[in-house]
């Protein structure tokens, strides 16, 4: 091959990378492609125009719903293959053939939960105009590797159609296992299982969560609706999004990388906010098993089922080759046995694969009224979300969970039950009258912050004596509570005050945690010396008001000091998806002694001085936000730069959320999972909107659109959303057909 020299040459980055690729040998560029999906790929191509805007964001006009997606594939495949095919391969338990035997535990669960089978046969059943935009789906992605040959991925060669048929509601993340951990799957599997009582351990409490507002005409400055959209999750985990085509397809918003849908966001008539919810959706089921004849059999009303066992083969990378691990898997009639406690096989009962969650968020894209959009909600698969409500019409509205399955209330659901008896069994499904929901309360707004229903309308809330228990289990969560004193304390809302109200900083936590530690101060510092040492942080603390800042010596001390007690404060809890988190702290204050609350505030004091050589450190100069490079290979470092940051995690009662760690290598704290994708739209006539991204649009870290949010997202400074085309023409930095 002829060596050429660029290094000094005037030449753009896009001329040098068409000249080495010009140079490069012929065989490189063999595609495995037929002319006919390569002739069928171009006519898409052509019907579909990409613009992208001054911030990156694609805009995709398509003649089709069909050719839309195709066009909205190919520009997340542009901003980032890497994590549209990680998606893929974890949906289709295969993390392990990339990132070696660690991860066969979690490639099990989903190859138990999730059955490829079922996803082919789906989209051989689906209907015309659902196999097209599957079709669509596919043809997006493998037309871009043909267009890109020096992309190499990382395991999938061609997308297949059937992909998307592996989500159940549109939430990568939404597998429900009611509690069993994927190492639990792996120790009953591995022969490692205890027939002891079983408790799961602590973890963690989990700095995340989502926010969505809807505020009504009656409390908005314009007399229209205004809808807020604020997922908590790790960063860069969607892009933002839009896609219009010829027959009626106009919507904007965030995208899961790989998603053919907009996920959150909203369309000329109505916007959709969906915060995690912990309706109950799936059960365990504790099963009588013997075997006879060497065969596994189960009890189920007095006589003996047989045991259905399944060989999974789970390949894993072990140094340059692919092994291979067989697993005997066991089901019965309620699903797939998931563990052993206390002596029982545990068989879990769930929804975690839909067709009908995946046309749920399609159409729901694509609603055009209030009943349109009841209507589609009707599907009831949404399996893991609550849904938050505005539209053009003026109504707000909320549902808490949409798949919930009717039980018998004399059993405890919340534990596993009695699996050899019908009585048990699930009864068909709620209908969306039955749902816990909310159509235009007389308050003008709704909040859900994934936090109690009961509150999510003020005084208007429904009542918690209304439903069955396993109906809105959740908690009340310092969020829910910030949010209710925020929305409550004001009307005349516009954009901008939606904004300022959901960037609201207010840790209400403090409230019960600071005075207790204040008391068990007062109680013992006239008496031992070394509390002496405490008396300036202890001053400071008294006169926080307790809101994040960048310049707050007292946030930095608060949060590292409360960050040592939830372990304690949890530690009751572990087997409750969502305690009740003011209630929990306040037990928790009420009955904690010194020797719980003054240490823990030394432990603090002393890490900062070791770090920074000083306890008194601002909040934003040990929290930081920071972007160095591309996925899989981020990393953080002290001694590169980055931008401080005022807000926190969600944790102690923060609407926005900015979770941050330190990390083995790092002094500082770095985020890493929190406000990803925000915005506010108000409706009417004509939309307005205006939306955030954490960095920027682009996942190369080569590209101006990679962080160039970055600053905006530090200080909270929105930017317009441009969602008429002639508002995208006049802003538009590249105007292309995909594969130009």
């Amino acid at each position: 091959m002829k060596t050429i020299c660029l290094a000094n040459k005037n030449y753009s980055r896009d001329m040098k990378k068409a000249i080495i690729i010009l140079f490069l040998p012929l065989q490189l560029f063999a595609q495995t492609y037929s002319k006919t999906e390569i002739g069928r790929w171009q006519q898409e191509a052509n019907r579909v125009s990409i613009i992208r805007d001054n911030w990156g964001i694609p805009h995709i006009y398509g003649k089709t719903d069909a050719d839309a997606v195709f066009g909205l594939l190919y520009a997340q495949c542009e901003d980032d293959f890497k994590r549209v095919e990680m998606n893929y391969i974890e949906k289709l338990g295969r993390t392990s053939e990339v990132k070696g035997a660690s991860e066969l535990n979690k490639d099990l669960l989903i190859r138990i939960l999730i059955d490829s089978a079922d996803a082919i046969n789906d989209y051989k059943n689906s209907a015309p105009w659902l196999k097209k935009l599957l079709n669509a789906f596919a043809d997006g992605v493998n037309y871009y590797l043909y267009k890109n040959p020096l992309v190499k991925p990382a395991l999938l060669q061609h997308f297949e159609p059937w992909y998307p048929l592996l989500w159940t509601d549109g939430s990568i993340g939404a597998i429900n296992t009611a509690g069993v951990t994927a190492d639990e799957l792996g120790d009953f599997y591995n022969g490692n299982n205890s027939s002891a009582f079983y408790k799961k351990p602590y973890c963690e409490k989990d700095q995340t969560g989502s926010n969505g507002f809807a505020i009504a005409p009656s409390k908005s400055e314009s007399g229209n609706a205004i809808l807020y959209i604020n997922p908590h999750v790790t960063f860069y985990f969607r892009p933002e999004v839009q896609v219009v085509s010829d027959e009626g397809l106009n919507a904007y918003g965030a995208v899961t990388w790989g998603q053919f849908f907009v996920y959150q966001g909203f369309n000329e008539h109505c916007g959709w906010m969906h915060t995690s919810g912990y309706t109950d959706n799936a059960d365990l089921y504790a099963e009588k098993i013997s075997k006879t004849n060497n065969k596994l059999f189960y009890s189920y009303d007095n006589q003996l089922k047989p045991v259905t066992e399944k060989q999974i083969a789970l390949r894993y990378k072990d140094g340059d080759a692919l092994q291979t691990k067989k697993v005997t898997t066991y089901f019965t009639q309620h699903g797939p046995v998931m563990a052993k406690r206390n002596g029982e096989w545990l068989s879990l009962k769930a929804n975690n694969r839909s067709m009908d969650g995946l046309i749920e968020c399609w159409k729901r894209t694509k609603a055009t009224s209030f009943a349109a959009y009841k209507k589609i909600m009707d599907l009831r698969a949404n399996t893991s979300n609550n849904t938050v409500y505005a539209d053009a019409e003026g109504n707000i509205a909320y549902w808490h969970g949409n798949f919930i399955p009717k039980r018998d209330t004399s059993f405890d659901f919340t534990k596993p039950v009695d699996g050899s008896i019908s009585a048990t069994n699930w009864q068909g499904l709620h209908t969306m009258d039955e749902m816990l929901h909310i159509y235009n309360p007389p308050n003008g707004w709704i909040q859900n912050c994934n936090s109690s229903a009961f509150t999510a309308a003020g005084n208007y809330s429904p009542k918690k004596e209304n439903f069955a228990p396993y109906m809105a289990p959740d908690g009340e969560d310092f969020r829910g509570i910030n949010a209710v004193r925020v929305l409550s304390a004001q009307s005349g809302f516009n954009m901008n005050k939606v904004i300022d109200a959901g960037y609201d900083s207010y840790l209400s936590a403090f409230e019960i945690l600071l005075p207790a530690l204040f008391k068990a101060y007062d109680l013992n510092s006239k008496d031992d010396e070394a509390y002496k040492q405490l008396q300036e942080p202890i001053s400071v603390l008294k006169n926080w008001n307790m809101h994040t800042n960048e310049n707050s010596v007292a946030t930095t001390l608060a949060i590292e000091w409360g960050e040592r007690l939830l372990p304690v404060i949890f530690q009751h809890y572990t087997d409750d998806d969502a305690p009740d988190e003011p209630m929990v702290t306040k037990q928790f204050a009420d009955t904690a002694n010194a020797s719980q609350l003054i240490p823990q505030l030394v432990a603090t004091i002393n890490d900062l001085q070791k770090r920074f050589g000083t306890w008194q450190v601002a909040w934003g100069s040990v929290n930081r936000y920071q972007r160095l490079h591309s996925f899989p290979n981020e990393k953080f470092d002290d001694n590169e730069p980055s931008l401080p940051m005022g807000l926190a995690a969600s944790t102690f009662g923060s609407l926005p959320s900015f979770a941050s760690r330190y990390y083995p290598d790092t002094k500082k704290r770095y985020g890493y999972n929190g406000n990803s994708f925000i915005c506010v739209v108000e409706f009417g006539k004509k939309i307005k909107a205006k939306t955030l991204l954490t960095g920027g649009e682009s996942g190369n870290e080569n590209s101006p659109h990679f962080s160039d949010q970055a600053l905006m997202y530090t200080q909270g400074k929105f930017k317009d959303v441009l969602f008429y085309k002639e508002d995208v023409l006049q802003h538009a930095e590249k105007t292309y057909h995909p594969g130009e």
